[in-house]
């Protein structure tokens, strides 16, 4: 999964020095809040940024999937928060934000042992997502979906790894909207390619929950058929019944199904603090609402709400959260200014896949604000995919993520 931001926008005039330095309070540290935090830093002048994680790095969703295959280190995808700190000037604490208090504007963290309540004067709440668990007897440490990178894809990458010849392995795909809408597809890539190069006679079952392949059809639509035939099957229409991760077994609307490695992706919705907090009010009651201008809640003003636990339609990715955070920082600023949002914010999602292991495909899409629906449309021109995949999109994949990378934690 990688991808390079880019958003458009009037920038915002600084916040004077002789005024009161606001706080804006940011919690969660991937590509949404990280970003943020950099950009009200960056344009804000006198504000001051806290970011909050409950982790002392972060690790990226994007080159993940090549990690799951040992074909990086793990090293290559942990990202720091001290240039944030050194070079930008960013507070960092590590601790898990427990409840928000709207009224008070405060938020309780725990760190360590101990409980502080943090005030602000706006919140920027970037949690990323959390699972709906299956039915039956689900346990991540048996069955890894790998879809928070971490400690989770190292465990999915040993598993692979003492896969032996003629076995297989099993993925499911949740129904959309989930994280990342091409990485399920790209990890199915990654790992058949894998077998097909180590594992003689092993083989891969790809469980999608939806009734068809949800990014980039064309080239992992020909990855699939063609170029890892005999090596994978792919079942749509494949919804999750239930799961017993001890005997690796999974019974789904298309059959049961059994195997060495069984790698569930659970149903996915917006982050726990958020929910806590009493923000999700979609219709599916599974994500927050907010105003695209600003990505503030439309519940309270001053709390904003990024990334994958958003319910913008937007797609769920690195790349579409740290767009989405210019846009935000950008409306934070002008709105201590006492002035209003960018009307016409764009946002722009890229996204590499690696086919094989020396090829890569790409998707473009930009989101254009419509004032007569007061939502972000997708822009049809700027939405495309890779004629195929090559050895150069596999090259300009690492330079996008590098790209990223420096770009939200730089």
């Amino acid at each position: 999964m990688a991808g390079l931001a880019s958003a458009s926008w009037a920038l915002p005039k600084a916040v004077s020095a002789a005024t009161t330095a606001p706080h804006v309070l940011v919690i969660g540290g991937g590509f949404g809040g990280a970003t943020v935090a950099k950009y009200l830093k960056l344009w804000g002048g006198n504000i001051d940024v806290t970011l909050i994680d409950r982790d002392a790095s972060h690790y990226a969703c994007i080159l993940s999937n090549l990690v799951v295959t040992g074909a990086l280190p793990m090293s290559r995808i942990q990202l720091g928060y001290t240039n944030l700190q050194t070079k930008r000037g960013v507070n960092f604490a590590q601790g898990e934000a427990l409840s928000v208090d709207p009224v008070a504007r405060e938020v309780t963290v725990k760190i360590g042992n101990d409980y502080f309540a943090y005030s602000y004067d706006k919140l920027v709440l970037a949690p990323g997502i959390e699972f709906i668990n299956p039915a039956g007897n689900y346990n991540a440490t048996l069955t890894p979906h790998a879809w928070k990178a971490g400690s989770q894809t190292l465990l999915l990458k040993n598993q692979l790894s003492a896969m032996t010849k003629g076995q297989t392995f099993v993925m499911t795909i949740p129904k959309s909207p989930y994280r990342c809408p091409p990485g399920p597809y790209e990890r199915a890539c990654s790992v058949a390619d894998y077998l097909k190069r180590k594992k003689s006679g092993a083989k891969i079952i790809v469980l999608d929950a939806n009734a068809s392949i949800q990014a980039e059809p064309v080239n992992f639509g020909n990855a699939f058929s063609k170029t890892y035939k005999g090596v994978l099957t792919y079942i749509p229409n494949a919804a999750v019944v239930s799961v017993d991760s001890s005997a690796k077994s999974i019974v789904t609307s298309q059959g049961t199904f059994k195997s060495a490695v069984l790698n569930v992706i659970p149903n996915q919705r917006a982050g726990q603090i958020v929910t806590n907090a009493g923000l999700v009010n979609d219709p599916t009651g599974k994500w927050a609402l907010v105003n695209p201008l600003s990505y503030a809640s439309t519940i309270y003003p001053d709390i904003h709400i990024l990334g994958d636990s958003q319910g913008t339609g937007q797609p769920k990715s690195g790349h579409m959260a740290n767009s989405q955070a210019k846009v935000c920082a950008n409306a934070i600023i002008r709105a201590f200014n006492g002035e209003a949002p960018d009307p016409s914010p764009v946002t722009s999602s890229a996204c590499f896949s690696p086919i094989t292991a020396t090829t890569a495909a790409w998707l473009t899409a930009s989101f254009q604000y419509d004032p007569a629906t007061k939502a972000m449309k997708r822009v049809e021109a700027s939405f495309a995919e890779a004629a195929q995949p090559t050895s150069d999109g596999m090259q300009q994949m690492f330079h996008w993520a590098d790209n990223i990378f420096a770009d939200s934690f730089g």
